[in-house]
């Protein structure tokens, strides 16, 4: 990324050198991108990052496809950056129809057929949860939009870097993804909008990005993601394997040293770095405080807003109560995390349960 924050400076729609050198960079991410994704260097749009590319893929296709219909077909556990811009699509106009999903965070393709109407323009289901780690039948669910000719968009943020993932096998017509997932650069990120598939521009004032995009490329920020996510691809299959493996270890020894504790999410359709557990009778917010002051960063499956402690939609989605909700935590694993790490949240987090339970009310 370097020199293209000094020597290389130029602007890549100018027709000087300088420009052109940062032109060739921009044609060579956005062909490495492609590559990796198995699709046509035509079909590649840079974008400020995942929720950018969300927004752009549900807006821009129900803008070019207002005469068709007018209706968006999502999930209950998407990320917000799915839900809030169907929430405000619906301030439009839009009706969303929100799937519900079963204890794992799967959603049925039986029930993504049964919603499509003949309103319905682009259904919208995430390649894999954020929190609770579940992979859903993409592939099942876009062959079913496919006979029927509606896009379909996959927010692909989480697996993009981590499990192969190929437009043409998932059979989906738009797919979003963020650089620094998979440990590129933040505030940059792509969306995969296949031929053919009608969408119209939601950043308006510039030609760039074949018109779909206005505003002068942020070089220095595509050409890391480009790299990353080439990167990425080197041992992504072992590294699959080997985090699996870490993933699964963790959670058998969780299981095993504190009682009463549990997985959310599918044991085994789940991302290879997630896992989510609930420990009963304690908070997620105190686990996650003392974790923090050992060391050990987590995250919690609450959200604390305005003053008030909410559960995640996502764990409500799979039918967790409030109470146990709260008592939820997540471990992401990484590319340097080792077994010695993982011994070392073995070691800690059992006492750290241990005291929280002594003081809670909920456990004796």
């Amino acid at each position: 990324m370097r020199p293209y924050m000094t020597d290389a400076f130029g602007n890549p729609s100018s027709l000087h050198s300088f420009g052109q050198e940062a032109r060739r960079a921009l044609d060579g991410a956005r062909d490495t991108v492609a590559r990796i994704l198995d699709a046509d260097a035509s079909e590649i749009y840079f974008t400020s990052g995942g929720t950018e590319s969300d927004n752009m893929a549900l807006i821009g296709v129900t803008e070019a496809l207002a005469g068709k219909g007018n209706q968006i077909i999502t999930t209950a556990i998407e990320h917000h950056a799915v839900l809030e811009t169907c929430e405000y699509l619906e301030t439009r106009g839009v009706e969303v129809i929100c799937l519900p999903v079963d204890e794992y965070g799967l959603v049925d393709p039986a029930d993504v057929e049964k919603a499509i109407t003949d309103k319905t323009i682009l259904v919208s289901v995430m390649h894999a949860n954020n929190e609770i780690g579940t992979i859903e039948p993409i592939a099942e669910s876009s062959k079913i939009t496919y006979e029927r000719g509606i896009a379909f968009h996959t927010d692909a943020v989480q697996t993009v870097g981590h499990i192969p993932v190929n437009v043409d096998k998932l059979g989906v017509d738009l797919l979003s993804l963020a650089a620094h997932k998979f440990y590129g650069p933040k505030g940059v990120g792509a969306l995969y909008v296949r031929r053919g598939t009608k969408i119209s521009p939601i950043i308006h004032g510039g030609a760039q990005e074949r018109k779909r995009r206005a505003g002068t490329e942020n070089i220095p920020g595509i050409v890391g993601l480009a790299k990353a996510l080439q990167i990425s691809q080197e041992d992504i299959e072992e590294r699959a394997r080997e985090e699996t493996e870490l993933r699964d270890y963790l959670i058998r020894e969780l299981t095993a040293r504190i009682p009463d504790i549990r997985l959310n999410g599918h044991p085994t359709k789940r991302l290879p770095n997630n896992v989510n557990i609930v420990i009963e009778y304690v908070e997620g917010e105190s686990t996650l405080l003392m974790l923090d002051a050992v060391g050990v960063a987590a995250s919690t499956g609450s959200a604390c807003s305005a003053g008030a402690i909410e559960p995640s939609h996502v764990l409500k989605a799979i039918g967790l109560p409030l109470q146990v909700a709260q008592s939820s935590i997540r471990f992401s694993l990484g590319r340097s995390t080792t077994k010695e790490d993982l011994d070392y949240v073995l070691e800690q987090l059992p006492p750290i349960i241990a005291r929280l339970r002594a003081l809670s009310p909920l456990a004796r």
